[in-house]
Order: structure tokens, then sequence, then C-alpha cells
């Protein structure tokens, strides 16, 4: 990461970061009783498509949906049923920012996600 406090290198950094730097950018926070019951004690991790979350802030705040999309060169992600219809009628998906969800419940699906869980849950204890 970048060290500088300096908002102009602070864009640059955003702005030209490789996609293995970019993942941290969508991270959100975790529910209490998520950390709980997976027994990690991490406040946040990445979002993936297939989590569960809640908009915490906006125009959409409060409703809860599964995740559709993540896109990390904008870092935002799509939310199941957020949409916004444009001119002609027709809906699309609004990009919401990952800092302003919040996860209530994960997609352990993928095999190193668990795995990476498992591991949390070791080093906390």
């Amino acid at each position: 990461m970048i060290q500088s406090a300096k908002p102009r290198k602070q864009r640059l950094f955003r702005y030209t970061a490789s996609n293995h730097l970019r993942q941290s950018f969508v991270n959100a926070h975790i529910s209490k009783e998520l950390a709980a019951k997976l027994g990690v004690k991490k406040r946040s991790i990445g979002v993936r498509k297939g989590d569960t979350v809640k908009v915490m802030s906006g125009s959409s705040r409060g409703k809860t949906g599964k995740v559709l999309g993540v896109d990390l060169g904008r870092a935002v992600v799509f939310v199941e049923g957020i949409t916004r219809k444009n001119a002609k009628g027709k809906e699309s998906q609004i990009a919401i920012n990952a800092s302003n969800v919040y996860i209530t419940d994960m997609d352990l699906g993928d095999k190193l996600r668990s795995a990476k869980m498992q591991a949390l849950k070791a080093t906390k204890q």
C-alpha cells in the first residue's frame, strides 16, 4: 500500500493499482453474528458474488440482497433488487461502493474461500 498522505498520490495509486491490489478495495464489514458463527475475529473481508449484503448508506439504505457481481475496476458491487429505471423504462443495476455494504451471509461454496475461513478460525485460537 501507499504511505503518502497526499491526495494526488492516493488517487494515482488507486487508479493505477493492479487487480490483486484492487481486491482489497472491495472489502466490507462482517456482521457480528456472522463473525461469531464463522469463528473469525476479522472486521472486514472481500465481497464476492453470491454473498448476502445489507446496504448501509445511500438512497437504497436498509435493503438486503445477494451480490450479483463485483467490479474491481470501479471498486463497486451490484446487489440484487437494487435497480434504477432509465428514460426508456429499462431497468439497470445501481453500482454501490463496497464500503457502504455490510455482509450478513457469506457464500462458502468456493473451496479456497472456505479454506481461508478455516485458516482465519485457526489463527483466532
